[in-house]
């Protein structure tokens, strides 16, 4: 255990560590017990629970167990199928039995003995289990999109603030090297000043006929609609198809804004606000259960007059990926698949010790560690994620409503606009609350 409070605990082992050592404990105690080799004692191990045992889920479980500084203790899950599965990849990684399993994450976060919780749940079981976890004291390791909402949003970086807490969001790409160097391209005046972005993400599609039956007996279906409204089970409802429903998630958009809106900003220097200025369009499904966005596209405006264009890839010519474009026309594009510029020249170009220099990850879940030892703040502490996920939040209630939206980036308020101001939060079904 090596959150700070923890140091009386740590001392209590190391003293009895050695007083063992007059009795002949240390031939029953195994080496990896002792630090031998890679793995540090217990008593400098970060003890990590995790919450939500699903696709990213369980990928975050694998990075942290490949971390030779921390020991998986708990995990959680509402399907019965997937907690046994991450069970077993924790015993068999360790060769014991001591990772204990729960189905309701209340129960993971009332242990003592717990540093971080890493949390992939759908989005709309963000902020319920975060911000219960940064008040116990816990760092939080938490998948993009923060939020479920905008106000979510808030309460979650607020609440990382209130109390202490390190919180790293997983949008891994401001660990990845050429996205690092393209932002720094675009802060350090390479293209001159910006005047538009464009930001590309993926393109969603309708649901199918559907058969609403009784959920499998392995997946508490009550507890994972939770703080939502109460719908018929389906196939098509849970697991990896949640993305696509408003209730659960926000299609596509949602989905990948916290990676390439999320690079915009921190290309433009922008982890501390927002837009001033939303309008846009969405195409939502009129049947099936499915309802998120297929092809959408909106314009939100920064002060100093930026326009950021967000649309699915292909849709008003915005290619996917994140393109910061200067007032002469030349333009800097960045996604997962590489880095291109309107000129091969920019790309030769040498970040001075004197200009702007981003972090240089060690890789997002190390440098997360990091972080949880140093209490430095991470590369995409809660804040920064909160205003990634606020560009998504806004268009899609300006997309929705069909009119323009003026925001206040500051105070986060719509001005003189009741429904829009609503649509900021989402009712939670008794008895979850923030």
């Amino acid at each position: 255990m090596y959150r700070d409070e923890g140091m009386k605990r740590r001392e209590l082992i190391g003293a009895i560590a050695r007083a063992g050592a007059g009795i002949g404990v240390f031939s029953i105690i195994p080496a990896s017990a002792l630090g031998r080799g890679q793995k540090p004692p217990p008593s400098n191990r970060i003890t990590i629970g995790c919450i939500g045992m699903g696709g990213m889920g369980s990928g975050n479980m694998q990075a942290f167990l490949d971390q030779p500084d921390t020991q998986v203790v708990a995990v959680c899950d509402v399907d019965q199928e997937h907690l046994k599965n991450a069970q077993n990849t924790v015993h068999q990684r360790y060769g014991d039995r001591g990772c204990s399993a729960y189905k309701d994450f209340r129960d993971l976060l009332a242990r003592t003995d717990l540093d971080v919780l890493s949390l992939a749940t759908p989005d709309h079981w963000h902020a319920v289990p975060a911000v219960m976890a940064l008040e116990a004291g816990l760092d939080v390791y938490g998948e993009k999109p923060i939020s479920h909402c905008l106000m979510e949003g808030r309460a979650m970086a607020d609440a990382q603030k209130r109390y202490g807490r390190i919180w790293q969001t997983g949008s891994w790409q401001r660990s990845q090297s050429h996205f690092r160097y393209a932002c720094e391209l675009v802060r350090n005046g390479r293209i001159g000043k910006v005047t538009r972005i464009e930001v590309g993400l993926p393109t969603g599609s309708p649901c199918g006929p559907t058969q609403f039956k009784d959920p499998p007996p392995q997946l508490d279906y009550d507890f994972w609609i939770g703080p939502s409204r109460w719908m018929p089970y389906c196939d098509q409802r849970t697991h990896w198809h949640w993305r696509w429903q408003l209730d659960f998630g926000g299609g596509q958009m949602m989905d990948w804004i916290g990676h390439h809106g999320d690079i915009a900003h921190w290309g433009m220097g922008w982890d501390h606000t927002g837009p001033e200025e939303i309008e846009g369009t969405g195409e939502y499904p009129d049947h099936g259960i499915w309802d998120a966005a297929t092809t959408y596209y909106f314009v939100a405006r920064y002060r100093g007059g930026v326009e950021m264009h967000v649309a699915n890839g292909g849709n008003r010519n915005v290619r996917s990926g994140t393109r910061w474009i200067g007032e002469d026309g030349r333009w800097v594009w960045v996604d997962r698949g590489g880095l291109e510029a309107s000129s091969p020249d920019i790309l030769n170009e040498r970040i001075g010790p004197d200009e702007v220099q981003l972090f240089r990850s060690p890789g997002h879940h190390r440098e997360f560690l990091d972080c949880v030892r140093s209490r430095r703040q991470t590369i995409t502490p809660a804040e920064t994620a909160h205003r990634s996920a606020s560009i998504g939040h806004l268009g899609q209630i300006a997309m929705l409503l069909g009119r323009k939206l003026r925001w206040n980036p500051t105070t986060e308020t719509f001005a003189g606009d009741p429904t829009a101001t609503r649509m900021l939060s989402t009712p939670m079904r008794a008895p979850w609350r923030l």
